[in-house]
């Protein structure tokens, strides 16, 4: 646990962090960017997950609906996980020790390991329900495990602000 805590105290002395802790405009700035790029990333996996639990759009085809929807998913995971690189680094070993950034990260693993079995198992089997209503269990449960998931980060993400003792 020293090394990583050597390493964290290291990162924290870099350009970048000193930059992002002490200017008064940057950390809020991407956290704003940060804020705006998750709203989109659970709002667009939203779209997918009432889909597959059959709540929402149910007249589209899934492979059309993830087809439109999920390349403005990735890119804004992408300026996400940038803009929350970016914040991390400037309070590395507050966030580090803080359990709402752990549970956080814990619920983006979860939700990472769900849409990859999603993607290499049950959606193998699309061709077959893909314009049906009412979609299979293995496709309902993970739209109800991704959006479960998403809600916890947001709200752990939020929970993060009300916990974070910074130095």
């Amino acid at each position: 646990m020293e090394s990583v805590t050597a390493f964290l105290s290291w990162v924290e002395t870099t350009q970048l962090s000193l930059f992002i802790h002490e200017s008064a405009w940057a950390f809020p700035t991407i956290e704003s960017i940060h804020v705006i790029a998750l709203a989109l990333v659970v709002g667009s996996i939203a779209i997918v997950d009432l889909r597959l639990l059959g709540l929402a759009s149910t007249k589209r085809k899934v492979t059309e609906l993830c087809r439109e929807v999920l390349p403005w998913t990735w890119a804004a995971f992408v300026t996400a996980a940038i803009s929350g690189a970016l914040m991390f680094v400037s309070h590395a070993n507050e966030y580090f020790g803080n359990t709402a950034f752990r549970l956080k990260f814990l619920l983006l693993l979860l939700a990472g390991v769900n849409m990859m079995i999603f993607q290499f198992i049950t959606y193998r089997g699309v061709v077959v329900w893909d314009n049906e209503a009412s979609l299979p269990l293995p496709a309902r449960l993970a739209g109800a495990i991704s959006l479960a998931c998403w809600i916890g980060v947001v709200f752990f993400g939020r929970w993060i602000g009300f916990t974070m003792v910074l130095k």
